[in-house]
């Protein structure tokens, strides 16, 4: 991947407050659930770039490789919850939205798992994500783990 431009360089007021919007809507969830909700979006985008990322962060809040490793088959692996499920069949319904997926049966069981306040919660993380995503395949965005811990620290460090 080749990057055509920085955006925290080309619009660094813009991308301060998506930045600061990302982690407060990520924050008001589990997050080892965030982290494998934001793979499997990421999977499903096609974003290296995220996916290096969001796996660093999963084996930090102490995910397994063997659950890394078959999330993109999550409906046949048996090692994930049923809250798990939920939203990862959320996640994909709401990222693939243009292919008409199975939305009745996805939020079905996310309401089962979780309340409302939970929905609209889950559903701005898959929206954020999907946004990264765009960001990073779009503009050809790769950033190394130790250098996405050092901007989020002079990021946060900014915010204060």
């Amino acid at each position: 991947m080749t990057a055509k431009l920085d955006p925290f360089t080309a619009a660094p007021q813009q991308m301060k407050a998506w930045y600061a919007a990302s982690t407060a809507i990520a924050d008001a969830l589990d997050p080892a659930l965030v982290e494998l909700v934001k793979i499997r979006a990421s999977q499903i985008n096609q974003c290296a770039n995220c996916l290096n990322m969001h796996s660093a962060d999963a084996r930090a809040h102490g995910e397994s490789e063997q659950r890394l490793f078959l999330l993109s088959a999550w409906r046949e692996a048996p090692c994930y919850t049923d809250r798990e499920r939920a939203a990862l069949g959320w996640a994909e319904a709401m990222t693939r939205l243009s292919e008409g997926p199975e939305l009745a049966a996805a939020y079905d069981a996310l309401k089962w798992e979780f309340s409302e306040e939970e929905q609209v919660q889950l559903t701005l993380m898959i929206n954020v994500i999907t946004g990264w995503n765009r960001l990073a395949v779009g503009f050809g965005m790769w950033i190394e783990t130790a250098a996405t811990k050092a901007r989020d620290a002079a990021q946060m460090k900014a915010a204060a």
